[in-house]
């Protein structure tokens, strides 16, 4: 028994950092967010490539090989027994599901429509980090959590005509699997480096990625442009890999809730890479939409829990 205690606790101490300040927290998850801002466009420029399942599994294979790279260059331990299964489930949620169903989406829709559907993520993680850590953020944090969620409720209905596609039944189900992965990383976070999380997650996900690869570019045909290329690297190295390091170490900073509402500038930011990468028309409503987010990730930043 004492042998086993005097085993583990130097792996602990090992994989712990001091967590940067809350200033430079709110810059990393910010950060974050920029990247995650761009998963969109360059996975509609991918899908001019590969096709979708072909897209996601190629995906996480170049990301747990870069994630695989770097934990094995560095000779990070193996996690703790009690660390794997949340890794799973950011596996599941972030490495898997979220990538897979949002791809899925894009087939059929455009990236604006689907950047708004996901502008509810913040919401849907705070409720699930306060179920899952116990978090009880303020009454003012909520309220300004709705309230930047009904604005993006309601710029989806707007742009939809009030009908509920397939496409977004597909996003709906990223946001629960992707917000659960979220908080499960978070957490994770605060006792283990935010790389270590997101790496050890993709490097579980490797044999899969690589039978579903192979079974998908035998079914789905591929066609190698410039476009397809730039988009794939984006979304395994950057989107799938080095984001979620900066966005999981500033998470495990500020609080998952906190970081969560960073998110409401994500859809904007898409619209803004949609027209600029990939010619999509900027709906006339995304300006109003845009100072209600903003509102709101000012006041859920100053609300304390």
């Amino acid at each position: 028994m004492s042998t086993e205690s005097s085993a583990t606790a130097p792996t602990a101490i090992a994989v712990t950092s001091p967590l940067p300040t809350p200033a430079t927290g709110t810059a990393l998850a910010a950060l974050g967010v920029v990247t995650f801002s761009l998963t969109f466009p360059a996975t509609a420029w991918g899908l001019e490539s590969f096709g979708p399942w072909t897209l996601v599994a190629l995906r996480c294979v170049l990301a747990a090989l870069i994630a695989g790279g770097c934990l094995l260059a560095l000779r990070v331990p193996l996690p703790a027994r009690a660390h794997r299964p949340g890794l799973l489930v950011v596996a599941a949620g972030v490495v898997v599901g979220f990538p897979l169903l949002t791809t899925l989406a894009l087939g059929t829709s455009t990236t604006a429509h689907a950047a708004v559907v996901v502008g509810l993520l913040p919401l849907t993680t705070a409720v699930c980090s306060a179920l899952r850590v116990g978090t009880r953020p303020s009454r003012a944090f909520w309220a300004a959590a709705v309230t930047g969620a009904a604005a993006v409720i309601a710029f989806t209905v707007q742009q939809s005509g009030g009908a509920v596609t397939g496409a977004d039944l597909y996003l709906f189900g990223a946001l629960l699997v992707c917000a659960a992965g979220y908080t499960e990383g978070g957490r994770l976070a605060r006792v283990m480096p935010g790389w270590h999380v997101i790496g050890w997650a993709l490097v579980l996900c490797l044999p899969l990625a690589v039978a579903g690869g192979a079974v998908a570019l035998a079914y789905e045909p591929v066609r190698v442009t410039a476009h397809g290329v730039v988009g794939l690297v984006w979304v395994a190295a950057v989107s799938q890999f080095l984001g979620l390091v900066v966005w999981y170490r500033g998470m495990a900073t500020i609080g998952i809730p906190r970081a969560s509402q960073l998110q409401l500038a994500q859809p904007l930011l898409t619209l803004v890479w949609s027209v600029l990468l990939l010619g999509e028309h900027l709906p006339v409503a995304a300006p109003l939409t845009a100072v209600a987010v903003l509102v709101c990730i000012a006041v859920t930043q100053r609300a304390r829990s």
